[in-house]
């Protein structure tokens, strides 16, 4: 008896172990039910309008030749865009916004939020980070243990914080975040214009087999079939286009039509809000929720203006706009803001040994300094203390009502 107890107790944290491996391996495949889904029908589109359409119902060889050329150029940016948004590289948080031992022991066995939120301001304190949670401390991730970047979230489904997420896809499986964002707005708009292309080639040929079919049934037809008797209309279309040697191919364009109306009419609606949110330079979160900043929220924090917002996110090369290779500015962690929320200034040298007051430096890399507005003796009594008396009458950094907010995401 003690020793089939014993036994048990051996035995019980290795079947615990693999059945955890298993819904983890389970969970994993689940996860690419989605993509394989679109994989299906982007195969059986291929078919039904390269085949169907294409080789067994068009008859001019100009038309077949022209179709033939412009589907497949579309589908091969459309691929293209699905890939790499789906295997785009997601790099972790740098290393210096990670806690370091002894800061994480400090702030464990810190005994009030105040003392935590001091220990948090002192280590982010020369970190280029400017936003704050609603009660005006440093955002923290207390599962990576890590100060987040600006506009970086932590997403529960990846098990990890992500540089300026914008949401989770299950269609991508993966984060659209920094890295695959011009992926995924690639991606939306050749899928949206390879709807719009087949739903347009095959409208004619829909309306055609529409119209035969109308034909088919004012002759009755069906009826007629039914009873075992044959009229010389009905033996003409039923050996003709409208047969069953061509009812297939027939069944293929008209289910394709259909189908492409309705991707695109999604894909229409999604790819049009994304465009509104790269204009704004916003992603989805920040669409639901503006970025707090020392001075308060502003749903317009990060925003440029719509051609330097859209560089943002597609380069600043036109020729490398509409190609899936990445060319976004920055690195995910520092973003330009608008001028009243550049709180933080340094003294650069020009090119002849200068120095130049009051500006700072451009986070897409290209080294530009733009010049910053000297704040007057009342704006800086008002940045320094009037706001943040306000941030301390709110709840403090670690109060639960945060956790559930979308920076835990």
């Amino acid at each position: 008896m003690a020793s089939s107890v014993h036994n048990n107790r051996l035995s019980s944290p290795r079947s615990f172990g693999c059945c955890r491996t298993c819904n983890m391996w389970c969970w994993r495949a689940f996860k690419w039910l989605p993509v394989i889904l679109v994989v299906s029908i982007i195969s059986w589109s291929y078919y039904a309008y390269v085949i169907q359409l294409c080789i067994f119902t068009l008859e001019s060889t100009v038309q077949k030749t022209i179709y033939l050329l412009v589907y497949h150029i579309l589908l091969i940016m459309f691929c293209w865009s699905y890939w790499r948004t789906i295997f785009a590289d997601i790099k972790q948080i740098p290393e210096k916004y990670k806690l370091p031992g002894e800061e994480l022991d400090k702030l464990l066995s810190a005994e009030s939020e105040d003392a935590q939120r001091t220990i948090l301001d002192n280590f982010a304190k020369d970190l280029p980070v400017l936003t704050r949670t609603m009660s005006g401390s440093v955002r923290y991730c207390n599962r990576c243990v890590l100060v987040k970047p600006d506009r970086a979230h932590h997403c529960s489904i990846c098990a990890r914080c992500v540089l300026k997420m914008d949401h989770h896809c299950p269609w991508v499986n993966n984060c659209v975040c920094f890295h695959n964002y011009k992926f995924f707005m690639l991606f939306l708009g050749y899928a949206l214009i390879y709807c719009l292309f087949i739903m347009s080639t095959c409208l004619p040929y829909f309306i055609k087999f529409w119209k035969m079919y109308q034909k088919y049934k004012h002759a009755h037809c069906d009826r007629l079939i039914e009873n075992g008797t044959y009229t010389k209309p009905c033996m003409d279309m039923i050996t003709g286009d409208f047969g069953t040697s061509a009812s297939s191919g027939r069944y293929h364009v008209v289910f394709a039509f259909f189908v492409a109306l309705m991707f695109a009419t999604t894909l229409g609606s999604l790819f049009g809000y994304h465009c509104y949110l790269v204009a704004h330079n916003r992603t989805t979160l920040e669409a639901f929720r503006a970025p707090m900043f020392r001075g308060g929220a502003d749903k317009n924090g990060f925003s440029l203006g719509a051609f330097n917002n859209f560089k943002e996110v597609f380069g600043n090369s036109p020729n490398l706009w509409m190609l899936p290779v990445f060319t976004s500015n920055g690195d995910g962690c520092e973003f330009p803001v608008r001028r009243e929320h550049q709180l933080q200034t340094f003294a650069p040298q020009d090119a002849h040994g200068y120095e130049s007051m009051g500006t700072t430096r451009s986070s897409y890399g290209d080294g530009i300094i733009y010049p910053l507005p000297q704040p007057d003796e009342d704006t800086e009594s008002l940045l320094s203390s009037e706001r943040w008396d306000r941030w301390g009458e709110r709840a403090r950094p670690f109060d639960e009502r945060e956790s559930s907010s979308y920076d835990e995401l």
